[in-house]
């Protein structure tokens, strides 16, 4: 399921808020708004606030043309995008599938960054132009307190680009910097499963010293450009965790697409799936073909051809009371509202698709008939037994 909601669309691409992301901008609102008062006494407490929820709301667009440099890229080599989502650590853009060569990676990935440089550079460049020279060599702090609130917002919103662009550099998967890292490797290897392994574990080794410096700054210990403090330490160890999820989850997919990639979805379909009529009670279907299969879905056939699918959740959406009353045709959803998949399409394609309808399975139509039904559980088996396998391939080579 996914959480949060869609506040709009740019370049054909949704543009997602998560729940999480109210969280860290009332966060950062507060936090700048005490620090706007802190530098300007003067600022009245309506204006200290005010410049907080702006300088928090532009840091996220900021944030957002760094993903959309992302996905632009992405859909101009023929990668679809599906969505760029913003939440607690920044925001992620939802490609659906990983970039054809490592010249596509390479771009893709320091895109983001170049973005955030340039934009953090132009707001620096125009906030200095309200600087004077003189105060900022004699006294930093004076020469900020002297600064409007557009270019003390400038000022802030620059830095935090430039720092955002730097961070991104790091080379930790899936970081930008650890794409391009495994870009290089994967130009190197001609092997992207063996790039993303070891960019992967670069990721892996960055997130744990970011997590053991995070604990030991809680506990008083001062790191160099880092600092020291229980509230730093801890969201510095927080994002080490995120980073080191990631990292392991971004290995994890490349893994399942290698071995779906080039699979057909007829190797493992279920074929000869139970079906049902349109026009049968939901009580009939209960008990005549729910309670006889294990299958959480049923195609629904007409004269041989699909004019449909029924789910348990379907059925659960209907009172008790009504299921006599209630036809099959009622409840289920359209054929023309289903994505289907054919016997010769990619595996790794129709995972994509589960995943982009957040549904259990798909119809798999053939000429204009249902020949079988890919689940995902089908998906998982074929996973399982082939990444066994593979594991047995590679013990017996140690041997």
């Amino acid at each position: 399921m996914r959480s949060g909601f869609r506040i709009g669309r740019i370049f054909g691409i949704n543009i997602r808020v998560d729940w999480s992301w109210l969280f860290i901008f009332f966060l950062i609102t507060w936090n700048l708004a005490s620090a706007f008062g802190d530098l300007h006494a003067n600022w009245e407490p309506w204006l200290q606030w005010g410049i907080g929820v702006l300088a928090a709301l532009l840091f996220f667009a900021s944030v957002l043309a760094h993903e959309l440099a992302h996905s632009l890229v992405a859909k101009a080599r023929g990668t679809p995008v599906r969505s760029i989502t913003l939440f607690l650590f920044g925001g992620v853009a939802n490609i659906e599938r990983e970039p054809d060569s490592p010249q596509s990676e390479f771009v893709m990935a320091i895109l983001g960054p170049i973005t955030s440089f340039v934009i953090g550079g132009l707001l620096l460049w125009i906030a200095g132009a309200g600087i004077s020279l003189d105060v900022a060599m004699a006294s930093p702090s004076d020469a900020v307190a002297q600064l409007s609130p557009l270019s003390t917002l400038f000022l802030w919103l620059g830095s935090i680009n430039v720092t955002l662009g730097i961070f991104n550099l790091v080379p930790g998967f899936p970081l930008d910097g650890g794409r391009v890292l495994r870009s290089i490797l994967w130009a190197a290897t001609d092997n992207l499963r063996r790039a993303t392994r070891w960019a992967s574990g670069v990721g892996q080794v960055i997130a744990w010293l970011m997590i053991v410096s995070g604990i030991a700054m809680a506990f008083g210990a001062r790191i160099p450009l880092l600092g020291t403090g229980f509230t730093n330490g801890l969201w510095l160890a927080f994002i080490g965790w995120f980073l080191n999820t990631s990292s392991v989850r971004g290995y994890r997919q490349v893994v399942v697409q290698d071995i779906l990639e080039d699979v057909p979805v007829e190797r493992m379909m279920r074929t000869c799936p139970p079906t049902a009529p349109p026009d049968i009670s939901v009580s009939t279907l209960v008990h005549d073909h729910v309670m006889k299969a294990d299958d959480h879905a049923f195609p629904i056939l007409e004269g041989g051809r699909l004019v449909g699918i029924v789910t348990l959740e379907d059925v659960r959406g209907v009172s008790r009371d009504a299921w006599d009353n209630t036809h099959v045709r009622e409840i289920m959803t359209p054929a023309k509202q289903l994505i289907v998949v054919s016997p010769n399409e990619d595996a790794a394609d129709a995972l994509n698709k589960l995943r982009q309808r957040d549904v259990r399975q798909l119809p798999v139509i053939s000429d204009g008939e249902l020949v079988g039904c890919l689940r995902r559980r089908d998906i998982v088996k074929w996973l399982q037994l082939h990444s066994e396998l593979e594991v047995g391939k590679s013990g017996g080579a140690t041997k």
